[in-house]
């Protein structure tokens, strides 16, 4: 059985900015002491509504998926993928606010190296 780790009082991490079809999203991904990603935290550039209650959802399942033990890539590939309003930034292909959090966690990941994640093409 998969508990949730509990979460010390501080946690370092980081927060990039992407450009979505939803306007600009800023993902956070925290990390545990040993460098692999705990939690995630998205805030949509446009305050409340729907797709803000939305991205939050994703980031606390995210997040219990990640503190229950769940490999990152894991979390990355169900991601991926995800399409609803494209959009590019910084000539990458954004095809969701779901699929950036995919994208950013992929990239800030452990082992930050596709080949080494072993994902599979998005």
């Amino acid at each position: 059985m998969r508990v949730p780790r509990e979460r010390p009082r501080t946690v370092g991490g980081k927060t990039e900015k992407i450009r979505t079809g939803h306007g600009n999203t800023y993902i956070t991904i925290n990390f545990d002491d040993q460098g692999k990603p705990f939690e995630v935290f998205t805030t949509l550039g446009k305050a409340g509504g729907c797709d803000a209650a939305n991205l939050e959802a994703i980031s606390r399942l995210a997040s219990l998926a990640l503190r229950s033990g769940i490999d990152v890539k894991e979390v990355i590939e169900q991601l991926r993928g995800i399409t609803c309003h494209p959009q590019w930034d910084q000539g990458v292909l954004i095809k969701s606010a779901p699929d950036a959090i995919g994208i950013v966690l992929e990239r800030h990941a452990v082992g930050r190296d596709r080949r080494q994640l072993r994902l599979t093409p998005a």
